[in-house]
Parts: C-alpha cells; structure tokens; sequence
C-alpha cells in the first residue's frame, strides 16, 4: 500500500499532521515570599534553609513572590537576589506582585510577570470551608403604611445555593515517573503504586493504597484541613496547602510505614498509624 509521507496521510487514512499544537500545561513551581527587603540575615538565612536539602533545589522552577513584602524592594535588591539564586542552581522564571520599575529590572534578567497561581490562604482570612459554605438570607419585611388595612405582602425568601458535591477520582492502576494525576475538585485515591519522578495534586486528600514514592500535594486550592494518606512512605516530597517536606525530612519511624500526613500549627506532621 502507497503511503503519502507529503501529505501527512499514512496508509490511506486522510489524517493531516498538525506542525504544532499550543496545549494547557500544569506547572509545579517554587515560590520564594519575601516579607522584608533582603539583607545579610536574610542571605543567611536562605543559604542554611538551601544547604539543608540540596538536591530538592537544584534546578527548580522558582517565582520571586514579593506581594506580601513589608519593605520597600528596590531593582537593584531584585538583581542581586535572582543573581544570588541562580548562583545556587535555581531556575528563578518569574516574579509576582512589585511596582513597574521592579518589572522592568524583571524583564532585563529574564523574568516574566506572574499574576495568578495557586497557594494557600492569606493569614486573617476566612477558612475555604467558610468561605465556600453557602449562607441562608431572608430580605427583611417591607414595613406596611400606616393607612393600608392589609399587610403588604412578603417576599418570598432568597433560594438557597445548592452545595456542589466533590468530584473525586480514583485510579486503579500504578502511576508512573513523569505522570502527573490531578483531581482539583476532591479527593484523590491511588489503588497501586507511585513511582519516584510521580506527582499527584488534589484539591482535597489524597489516599495512595500502594507504595508512595513521587511527590503528593494535597490542598492545592489552600485547604488546611487536607491529609495524604500513604500504606509506605517513601516519598520525594510532601505538600499540604502549599506547606511542604522532602525526603531528606523523614526518619526511619516513618519510612515505609504506613502513615497520614496533616496540618498541626504550620507544621506538616508525619504519624505512623496503624
């Protein structure tokens, strides 16, 4: 049988190869929050918290988030830090929040401007159980003039929003190195495996019925209350509403027991149940 290699068509079947596609792409990346201007602290700081878990940083994408930065950030302050970073093996891509001229310095080394992501809530605010819980309203009784004999007529109370249940996935199969799996409206629940190089995102838990050895983010809308469930932990990281540990973290009474991970006063805790 002829085969049009030209054409794109290919043992007769008229299908035309696209040159190129633009596809959506789920990026997991590191965002460093400044709440001061960086100075010798700040630098020592980092240097410690970096030397602490190496191989965690190398090469990671990393976001310069400076929304929430108390002090004044000047473009000379911002090239010596991502000069700093990038010294240190990071892949510092993008910068979030800043005035226009720490946009511009951004542009001259090579960022892009971020302006959304997600991450966990503000401190002070509402939590997303709250903030998501539908409240009940009843507009108040007209008052009725004091010559009309009838009552003026009620109106009818404000519908209640329906809750719109969890859509949770299951996968019932192992998840290999490369493999992201997301279930970003609920819980997601792994029935085999997950190899090193695995990522796993729920907006909920996450349950892994298998040995757990890729990185699990668990919250990833900002819901503290979230747990990850593992039957082994051998994982490369872990991560609830944008707080998170590495490998390098987890004792030997953890590894490869079967554990939950939470959420206790800004700690992520590692417990053996069972």
């Amino acid at each position: 049988m002829q085969t049009d290699v030209a054409s794109g068509n290919i043992d007769g079947v008229g299908t035309t190869l696209k040159p190129f596609q633009f596809r959506g792409r789920f990026l997991t990346a590191l965002a460093l929050r400044l709440s001061t201007a960086p100075d010798a602290r700040f630098y020592e700081m980092l240097a410690d918290r970096l030397e602490k878990t190496p191989n965690f940083f190398t090469d990671a994408p990393v976001i310069i988030d400076l929304e929430q930065s108390q002090a004044e950030v000047t473009p000379e302050a911002l090239t010596e830090l991502v000069g700093d970073l990038r010294r240190r093996e990071l892949a510092v891509f993008g910068l979030q929040g800043g005035n226009e001229a720490l946009r511009a310095a951004a542009a001259g080394l090579g960022l892009i401007t971020v302006t959304g992501g997600r991450d966990a809530p503000l401190r002070g605010a509402l939590p997303s159980s709250e903030q998501k819980r539908p409240s009940r309203v009843f507009p108040e009784r007209a008052p009725a003039p004091e010559t009309q004999t009838a009552p003026a007529p009620q109106p009818e109370p404000a519908p209640i929003p329906q809750r719109v249940a969890p859509e949770n996935k299951i996968v019932t199969m192992p998840v290999r190195s490369g493999q992201t799996v997301i279930a970003d409206k609920g819980d997601l629940t792994v029935v085999g495996p997950v190899s090193s190089g695995a990522e796993l995102f729920a907006a909920g838990n996450i349950h892994v019925y298998g040995r757990m050895r890729g990185r699990a983010f668990a919250g990833i809308d900002g819901d503290e209350n979230a747990r990850i469930f593992c039957q082994s932990l051998d994982a490369e990281l872990l991560a609830i509403a944008g707080l998170y540990r590495t490998s390098d973290s987890l004792g030997a009474d953890v590894r490869h027991k079967m554990v939950q991970i939470y959420l206790e006063d800004e700690r992520l805790i590692v417990a053996p149940f069972g």
